[in-house]
């Protein structure tokens, strides 16, 4: 049997078993939750940075909507977060590179 020991999404196991495989599998919480969660956001970070396709961005914010979920907030206050920091500040659609402040 290989050995992953890594965060998947919620229905790869059922997936597994659908193909006649047999997974062993472990629920987390807490902390130690946030610490799957945060080597899997730097697995799709760099699987992004190999193919820079729309796939991957989806699967980075799926990610940051599990760590939201994981420090107690929604998906919904995430969106409203960014809104409100986008409407305050901007966003980086721009490519703007502060050079120097005098």
């Amino acid at each position: 049997m290989k050995k992953y020991n890594k965060l998947v999404r919620d229905l790869i196991p059922e997936i597994i078993q659908a193909d006649n495989k047999k997974c062993k599998t472990k629920i987390v919480e807490g902390k130690e939750k946030e610490i799957y969660l945060e080597n899997k956001l730097q697995e799709e970070v760099n699987e992004y940075f190999q193919d820079k396709n729309l796939e991957e961005l989806a699967d980075v914010m799926e990610v940051l909507f599990g760590l939201a979920d994981s420090l107690g907030y929604t998906e919904k206050d995430l969106i409203e977060k960014r809104n409100e920091k986008l409407k305050l500040r901007g966003g980086f659609k721009k490519g703007i590179i502060l050079e120097e402040v005098n």
